[in-house]
Formats: C-alpha cells, structure tokens, sequence
C-alpha cells in the first residue's frame, strides 16, 4: 500500500518538475529570440525553431509568459516600436497554432490591413487589448472544446490527454 502511495506522489513530482523545466527551457530561449533585432525574421532563428519543435505541449507553458513587459532589442516594422517578451511569447504560440484572432483579440481581421511582408500575423494585434485579458481568452480557447473539434482520431486523443495533463497541474 505504501509502495503504491510513494510512486503516486513521485509521478506526480515529476510531472511538476517537468513542468517547470520546460518553462525555464522557454525563458531562456525566449531571451535568446529577444536578442533579435526584427520581428519578421524571430521565427527564423534557432531559438525559435526549438519552441516550435516542442510543439502545441509548449502553448500552456508560452501563455505564462504573455503579460511579461520586459523590452527587447526586437523591433516590430508593423507596429513601429520594440516588442516586449510577451509578445515574443504570442507570436511563437501563434506560430506552433494559429489562434482564431477574434476569438481571443474581439477584433475582426477581415475589416483590416495587415503589415506588409509580415509572416506573424497576430503582431497586428498586439497591443489592442489588455494581456491579462488576451491571456485568459487564449488559456480558455487551449482547453475548449471548439479546439478540440480542430483535430481527429489519434491526434484528438492526444490533445484530449494533454488537456487533462494541464488541467492536473496547473488549474
């Protein structure tokens, strides 16, 4: 009986610790994009090409990042100004899966123009709503069902069981 209790309790520690090292994995990588220079390029480096192989398990994990203000030296020629590592954090999650942009901003993307030669889309959004706001919208649309419609056979059994993993640690 004891056994079994220990190896609970050490599954769960590990998952918590796994947790946490992917976060700190993304910290560092997402300082490493935030030494860029233009935005347009980010999802080029090789910093960024890491996330994007962790793939949609990194999608909760880039969340927490998304109120971060910390500047950067990454220039935004769309929104004519310095990018901070939240919106370094959205851009990467947008580029592992593409948001539904009014969804989560409330903005409607059919009625505007977007930047020229831009590759990330949702840099059009950043800065019309509030993050703590555009967080929990984006949190709420990762763990809803309309995402989960998206996909199909195996890969819907997978993201259901990836809900469920975050679900247990972190909600």
């Amino acid at each position: 009986m004891k056994k079994k209790y220990l190896i609970i309790v050490v599954l769960i520690l590990n998952q918590n610790l796994a947790l946490a090292q992917t976060e700190s994995e993304i910290n560092l990588l997402l300082n490493g994009i935030s030494e860029m220079e233009n935005s347009i390029e980010i999802t080029k480096s090789e910093h960024a090409k890491k996330i994007i192989a962790y793939g949609e398990k990194s999608l909760l994990v880039l969340s927490h990042f998304f109120t971060d203000s910390t500047l950067t030296y990454v220039k935004s020629e769309c929104k004519n100004r310095i990018l901070t590592k939240g919106e370094l954090a959205i851009i990467m999650a947008d580029r592992i899966e593409r948001m539904p942009y009014f969804t989560i901003t409330g903005i409607q993307h059919c009625t505007m123009t977007f930047c020229d030669n831009n590759p990330n889309i949702i840099e059009y959004y950043l800065g019309y709503n509030k993050k703590n706001a555009f967080k929990e919208r984006y949190v709420e649309w990762l763990y809803s069902k309309e995402r989960l419609k998206r996909v199909k056979g195996k890969a819907r059994k997978e993201r259901k069981t990836m809900i469920r993993e975050w679900d247990r640690n972190t909600r």
